[in-house]
């Protein structure tokens, strides 16, 4: 994938090369990231139509990384997540959200990968996700 040329397809894409590029910074990203959408690979559900969700709780994609920690796998656009969930297959479906969404909807803080195997990409540690979910509700409470 990381061989593949990147070119630019949305805003989210452009903000986030730019903060690779220096030309944003670390906040301006991520305050940039809150409003933004993403898409989340979902579980298919078992013996149902390949890409469609009937249920209301989807199972997103979580991989563990070298280190056996879990990491929320995250991507700018759908076309993006296509080379990546082709090695698992059970996840032929995915959600497009406003990231903030999915914060609000995770139980637990753990690091999430936005665009892994791409080099325009980023990963998030758990310490920064919870410093995002901690900030997200404290706007909800004002």
């Amino acid at each position: 994938m990381s061989e593949d040329i990147f070119e630019v397809k949305n805003e989210l894409e452009k903000q986030l090369l730019d903060a690779i590029n220096g030309d944003l910074s670390s906040d301006e990203f991520m305050t940039q990231l809150f409003t933004a959408q993403v898409f989340m690979p979902v579980k298919d559900e078992a013996n149902e139509i390949k890409g469609f969700q009937r249920s209301t709780s989807a199972s997103p994609m979580v991989i563990q990384d070298e280190d056996g920690s879990n990491v929320l796998v995250l991507f700018t656009s759908p076309d993006r997540a296509k080379p990546f969930v082709k090695d698992f297959p059970a996840f032929g479906g995915g959600l497009l959200a406003d990231f903030k969404w999915v914060l609000e909807r995770m139980d637990t803080c753990m690091a999430i990968a936005v665009n892994p195997g791409w080099e325009v990409g980023m990963d998030l540690d758990p310490n920064t996700v919870g410093q995002m979910m901690q900030r997200l509700a404290s706007v909800k409470a004002n």
